[in-house]
C-alpha cells in the first residue's frame, strides 16, 4: 500500500475546495458578533462574580457541628453502683471480680458433660446483666433511690448464685462419673 503525500491530497480534492469570497460585511457582522459575546460574558461574569457554594458549605458544616455538641451534651450520664458512693464502688468492684473469677472456673469446666449447663448459665447472666443495664438507667432516672440500688446488688448476687449453684452441679457430675466408671469389687 502507497503512502499518500499532502500534494497528492491536494491534488485529488482540486476543485472540490470552496473558493467563492463571502459578502462584504461579513467581517463586519462577524466581529459584531464577537463583540456582542464578549459583551455578554462580561455581563455575567460581573453579576456572578462572587461564588456562595462554599460559605454555604462551611455554614452547613457548622450546624451539623454545634448540633452534635448540643446533642451530646444533653443526654445524662448513665450511673452505675460505683456513682453512688465509695463503698458502692467497692461493692460493685467485689462483685465484678468475683463474678469474672467464677465465669473463668465455669469455663475451665468445660466438657462434653457440662456443655449445656455451662451454656444455660451463661444465658441466665447475660439476662441479668441486661437487666443490670437497664437498673443503671433507673439510677440515673430516679437520682440514686435506695430501692434501685438494693435490686442492682441483688441482681450481682443472683449472678454469683447461678455460677455456683452450676459449678457445685458440674461438680455432682464429676463426681457420678467417677463412681460409675470404677470398677466395682465383689467377692
Amino acid at each position: 500500500m502507497e503512502k499518500d503525500t499532502i500534494d497528492d491530497l491536494f491534488d485529488n480534492l482540486k476543485g472540490e475546495f470552496d473558493i467563492n469570497e463571502p459578502n462584504k460585511d461579513h467581517e463586519l457582522r462577524f466581529l459584531d458578533k464577537l463583540k456582542s459575546n464578549d459583551v455578554a460574558s462580561n455581563n455575567y461574569n460581573k453579576t456572578s462574580r462572587f461564588n456562595w457554594k462554599p460559605f454555604i458549605a462551611i455554614a452547613a458544616s457548622l450546624v451539623i457541628c454545634f448540633s452534635v455538641l448540643i446533642t451530646m451534651q444533653n443526654q445524662p450520664e448513665v450511673l452505675d453502683l460505683a456513682s453512688v458512693s465509695p463503698e458502692m464502688s467497692e461493692t460493685q468492684d467485689f462483685f465484678t471480680a468475683t463474678i469474672e473469677n467464677e465465669l473463668k472456673k465455669l469455663n475451665n469446666e468445660r466438657s462434653p458433660l457440662t456443655e449445656q449447663i455451662i451454656t444455660d448459665a451463661i444465658e441466665q447472666v447475660q439476662l441479668l446483666e441486661n437487666d443490670y443495664q437497664n437498673l443503671k438507667t433507673d439510677l440515673t432516672e430516679s437520682g440514686s433511690d435506695q430501692r434501685v440500688i438494693y435490686a442492682m446488688i441483688t441482681n450481682f448476687q443472683s449472678r454469683i448464685d447461678i455460677l455456683n449453684t452450676v459449678l457445685e452441679q458440674i461438680e455432682t457430675i464429676k463426681e457420678l462419673k467417677i463412681n460409675t466408671d470404677e470398677p466395682k469389687n465383689t467377692i
